[in-house]
């Protein structure tokens, strides 16, 4: 249907923007494919919000997927597992709510080891990605999707949860790129989230970042040549800075940056300016259509 938005949306955890240094691995001998993108497609974007101290995964993507400056309604920068008053927020105004309110078809393409959404909302601890996804808990994947090849793990390959699910055979990266592209075929908009970007950051192994950076650019390399033969759009930001700076075993205060290409790349990218702006710029892509 000549017009018709497809958004595949790259949530990828704690990389920043900075000049190369010997303690960066975003650079384009570990990921050029990455590299590229930031390169002639992004522009950086403020992570920090106005709020002293090191931007946090909690609040960071609260904005990033509702639009509200998440940091400054909660006073200050939250780590790790959002509380109740974030999660109200979240559950009331996100970006698949958002979407799902425009009659948008919506997926969730992260597999949860569970074997049901019901399962997933008894959890005491929830992501942000998490809590926005039991507001829709259709695009909720579970072991069986990831099974039919109809989910991706968040670690591409699937080696992580070799010790539970020794059966569910390892896989490459580029055969999670296209798993991933067929489910957003299927979708107007797709979110995959991948946060080993942040895991190997907080490790300070510069050898270990540079592994899982290689395994996400082979990754990526196949899903953007899929994207750019289907005339798919590919946005994709981080929700704080990390992984570009290995010397430093905590967050920082660096831009992210804010990815898109594809079809209305351009407008997609012209007001984003901060987290905040991400999900309204989503959404005025599509209301334009």
């Amino acid at each position: 249907m000549p017009g018709k938005l497809k958004i595949l949306f790259l949530f990828i955890d704690g990389v920043g923007m900075r000049e190369p240094a010997t303690d960066n691995p975003v650079n384009t001998e570990v990921c050029p494919t990455l590299c590229r993108l930031i390169e002639r497609h992004s522009k950086p974007i403020d992570a920090c919000l106005g709020v002293e101290g090191l931007p946090q995964s909690a609040t960071g993507q609260g904005t990033m997927f509702t639009g509200v400056n998440c940091s400054a309604a909660m006073g200050k920068h939250c780590e790790g597992f959002p509380g109740p008053a974030l999660r109200q927020i979240i559950e009331d105004n996100n970006l698949f709510l958002q979407l799902k309110k425009r009659g948008k078809r919506i997926s969730f393409a992260d597999a949860y080891l569970v074997e049901s959404a019901d399962e997933l909302a008894a959890r005491r601890f929830k992501s942000v990605t998490t809590v926005m996804a039991l507001t829709t808990p259709e695009v909720v994947k579970t072991v069986d999707d990831l099974l039919d090849d109809d989910a991706v793990m968040q670690d591409l390959t699937r080696e992580t949860i070799q010790d539970r699910y020794p059966d569910i055979p390892v896989i490459a990266p580029q055969r999670a790129a296209e798993h991933l592209f067929s489910v957003a075929q299927e979708n107007d908009f797709t979110l995959f989230e991948f946060f080993q970007t942040d895991v190997s950051g907080h490790s300070m192994d510069y050898a270990r970042a540079c592994a899982v950076l290689r395994t996400y650019d082979a990754f990526l390399s196949s899903l953007v040549r899929y994207t750019e033969a289907s005339g798919m759009t590919l946005v994709m930001t981080a929700d704080h800075g990390n992984i570009e700076c290995m010397e430093e075993r905590g967050h920082t205060r660096n831009p992210v940056p804010f990815i898109a290409y594809g079809p209305r790349e351009a407008q997609i990218r012209e007001g984003v300016s901060s987290l905040q702006d991400v999900t309204p710029a989503v959404l005025a892509a599509f209301d334009s259509v």
